[in-house]
């Protein structure tokens, strides 16, 4: 019990965090601008006279790419430029309840941004019939990546006081677990590199099991695969605290 209340306690000062800085607003207005702008104008979503979100899927991880580590780098290194880390963990909390709050409060924060978007689904609907599963489990994969994100950039953020470090170093991860299984890689790979080290390069990539998701499979090895990195990079990070300088 007293773990959790320690747990809830950090999430509830970080999402407080949020709100009483101008970021959090500033993170969802173009986050919700971004996908808008992607999905009707880029992807022609209303010409392509298909009721379904495929396309507005589809944009979330490049959009996560950039938003996410924007939102995320501040979460150790500021602690860490003004101090407040040593204070908050020798307030008798754990390493592992402090993680575990900001990344709650965190994801949480993205999971808000996400469903702030619930006006593509209503266009959806008035234009068509779409299969509400397919998009139910659209939005669970979304999130469910939104919080690999999170977690990679929660890890480069603990590596370092400087937020722009972090911000990069978040970004460069994330399009290694984009690419790392796109045909173009995949094929310039096999030209050197034995198939088992393909296969395996190629196992550590967001997009297939992002894309089954977004297909409506909801298949426990896609939500395994995202718990895995979820929490290796966790453990990552709570490895980058013990050793801070």
């Amino acid at each position: 019990m007293r773990t959790l209340r320690n747990i809830k306690a950090v999430a509830a000062r970080e999402w407080k965090d949020y709100f009483n800085s101008p970021v959090a607003y500033v993170f969802i207005i173009i986050f919700l601008v971004l996908a808008a702008f992607l999905t009707f104008s880029v992807s022609h979503f209303y010409e392509a006279r298909q009721a379904d979100l495929r396309v507005f899927f589809m944009w979330h991880p490049w959009l996560y790419l950039i938003l996410v580590p924007a939102a995320a780098m501040r979460l150790w290194a500021e602690e860490k430029r003004s101090g407040t880390i040593e204070l908050l963990l020798t307030l008798g909390l754990t390493p592992a309840e402090t993680i575990a709050g900001k990344f709650i409060a965190a994801w949480a924060f993205l999971v808000l941004a996400l469903a702030l978007t619930f006006p593509v689904v209503l266009t959806t609907y008035y234009l068509g019939h779409p299969d509400g599963g397919v998009i139910i489990a659209g939005y669970i994969g979304s999130a469910v990546l939104a919080g690999a994100y999170l977690a990679v950039g929660m890890f480069t953020s603990a590596l370092t006081r400087n937020q722009v470090i972090s911000f990069i170093l978040a970004v460069v991860i994330g399009i290694f677990l984009i690419l790392a299984g796109f045909p173009p890689v995949t094929e310039f790979l096999t030209r050197w590199a034995p198939a088992w080290l393909v296969d395996t390069i190629a196992g550590f990539s967001f997009m297939p099991h992002y894309e089954s998701l977004q297909r409506g499979v909801l298949d426990l090895r896609d939500f395994v695969y995202f718990g895995s990195v979820i929490t290796f990079m966790l453990v990552l990070t709570a490895m980058a605290l013990r050793n801070r300088e």
